[in-house]
């Protein structure tokens, strides 16, 4: 009989698991290869405390709580990451000729004789659980594995200043050009920033050319980072390359132009990025938008809703015509709302058509179509021809114009249900602006299902959350009532190297959603401003951005300051 088997039967003779657990444990084992206590706790059989308490006994070893512990990185590298994963150890501090290693079976005498082996010390054993021993591992090897990734960023710089020289930029011909985006160290600094860039879900990068400076910027959590500054000498050659790797003409820095990189990454999956590139005054500054299928939210429960809200845009998208339109600036999440739409509606019993411009990701069961205004394939042009492809569902990137307009309210009023974006600040402003392109106001009552405006809100890190205090008054002025005021759990995050000290880490999204009522039809045919709509609206409970934003504080899941700095006070 295994150590484990022993385990799992101590656990129900001291009564803290029962007969029937440990068998669902133990089946579950046999399918993952997971540790039988890892099982446990994540089950929620037994509180991880309650395993450590009983492991201590046990094993008549001292317990650690490991979550509460600052480990250094420069002692876990004495056992590497294969070995603690294998065994379910993690070294925490050394004494002497010793080393305190936190283990879940100190009865292990292979993983000691291991430790002994490769580190020359003593191996003193404390107790910690399965689960706690993972999330450290993670914790730490992860700073080990970044500061590596770091620092090879730092060593392909060196390479290429070692190979360049100085800082004096140089006029080059294009075949230099091409010479110089081949060389080794560029080919090496180029895939480094585009790594780096993909481990630190940047959404951007920007590569930017000014008078005395050359400098690469990651915008990660809707913020841009300084991410390396390569010598000026470099410049050309390494816009070259960016151009090379997206097929874009490198004789040419008149015009703007755009392309697209595909490349594939460690794990096998495949990265694109849309490559722009701009003709500025000190030279061509590049932007690449990552483009991570496998970071794609299709699932709307997770995007960020309310549940009311939620319940509203959902209804909106199953009418089986009308018009839904999301609104926001650029960056703002409308494009993985809409793909999270039509993945709710993408049934094989329904023909979805798309016009984008550009198409970011390819999404099964979808016609997908590219806009080419150069040869007159407009957002306009594709919608009539959709027109004629017996569509259920229509979706148009964005409404530019008054013929694009007209078309997709005339396919909203026979029988399609339309999708699209336009580009205003809150949901009553699209009224105003659909009606100033030249619309009718009864036709613009008529197709409207739903406008929803978005921002997305940077999430507090969950790593390093922690209480914070608010002056309630403020939060009142800032928009909340009193009792909400009351109720509120305002957190905040101090910084940990999880989220690179900011404090947060990933964004969510925030939604002001206005269903098109009876009385909001009557007030758009009565030409009433975008202002008279936005309180008819709030008064039959519409939440404003702002709102919804301080829900979202209120919770301890954004802070107030990140509320002030993407929302707009209420009128």
């Amino acid at each position: 009989m295994g150590s484990q088997d022993k385990l799992g039967e101590l656990l129900v003779r001291e009564k803290l698991i029962s007969l029937d657990q440990l068998k669902k444990a133990k089946d579950s084992q046999s399918k993952s290869g997971e540790r039988l206590g890892s099982i446990l706790v994540k089950e929620g059989f037994i509180k991880e405390q309650e395993y450590t308490n009983f492991l201590s006994k046990l094993y008549r070893t001292p317990a650690v709580e490991l979550s509460e512990m600052e480990l250094d990185p420069q002692i876990a590298k004495l056992i590497p990451r294969e070995v603690c994963d294998k065994h379910c150890i993690i070294p925490i501090n050394r004494a002497g000729n010793s080393i305190i290693v936190a283990m879940s079976d100190p009865s292990n005498v292979y993983a000691i004789d291991d430790i002994k082996f490769l580190t020359g010390y003593n191996v003193e054993p404390v107790i910690a659980s399965d689960v706690a021993i993972k999330d450290a591992i993670n914790k730490v090897f992860g700073t080990i594995e970044k500061q590596k990734q770091e620092g090879e960023l730092s060593s392909a710089m060196e390479a290429l200043i070692s190979e360049v020289g100085g800082e004096e930029e140089e006029e080059m011909e294009t075949i230099d050009l091409e010479k110089a985006s081949s060389s080794k160290p560029i080919i090496r600094l180029v895939n480094q920033i585009l790594i780096d860039a993909i481990d630190r879900k940047a959404s951007d990068i920007h590569v930017e050319c000014y008078e005395k400076e050359f400098r690469v910027r990651f915008r990660v959590d809707g913020d841009l980072v300084e991410v390396v500054k390569p010598p000026m000498k470099v410049k050309m050659g390494l816009i070259s390359r960016l151009k090379i790797m997206a097929n874009l003409d490198i004789a040419e820095h008149r015009i703007p132009q755009d392309g697209r990189i595909k490349i594939k990454i460690k794990d096998g999956r495949e990265m694109d990025f849309r490559v722009s590139v701009l003709p500025c005054v000190f030279g061509e500054k590049v932007v690449m938008r990552l483009l991570d299928k496998s970071n794609l939210q299709l699932d709307m429960t997770k995007l960020g809703f309310e549940e009311f809200q939620l319940k509203q845009f959902k209804e909106a998208i199953y009418q089986p015509y009308g018009m839904v339109l999301v609104t926001g600036p650029t960056g703002s999440g409308k494009t993985t709302t809409l793909y999270s739409a039509l993945a709710e509606l993408n049934k094989t019993t329904v023909n979805i058509m798309t016009a984008e411009d550009p198409v970011e990701y390819n999404i099964e069961g979808l016609n997908q179509i590219q806009m080419h205004e150069e040869i007159g394939l407009t957002f306009a042009s594709a919608l009539r021809s959709f027109l004629r492809q017996d569509p259920n569902v229509i979706l148009v990137g964005e409404i530019r114009d008054l013929e694009t307009a007209e078309i997709a309210i005339k396919a909203a009023l026979t029988g399609q249900l339309v999708v699209s974006t336009l580009h205003t600040n809150d949901a009553p402003s699209s009224i105003t602006r659909l009606i100033n392109m030249g619309i009718e106001p009864f036709l613009v009552a008529s197709s409207l299902n739903l406008i929803q405006a978005q921002r997305l809100v940077r999430t507090i890190c969950k790593n390093c959350k922690e209480p914070t205090t608010v002056d309630k008054k403020y939060m009142i002025e800032l928009g909340l009532t009193e009792e909400e005021a009351e109720a509120a759990t305002p957190m905040k995050g101090k910084g940990c190297d999880k989220c690179r000290g900011s404090g947060y880490k990933g964004r969510m999204g925030i939604y002001e959603i206005l269903p098109i009522t009876e009385d909001i039809r009557n007030a758009i045919i009565a030409g009433m401003s975008d202002i008279e709509i936005k309180h008819i609206a709030m008064k039959k409970g519409m939440k404003t951005l702002r709102q919804s934003a301080l829900l979202k504080m209120a919770r301890g899941i954004t802070t107030v300051e990140e509320v002030v700095a993407v929302t707009l006070a209420d009128e």
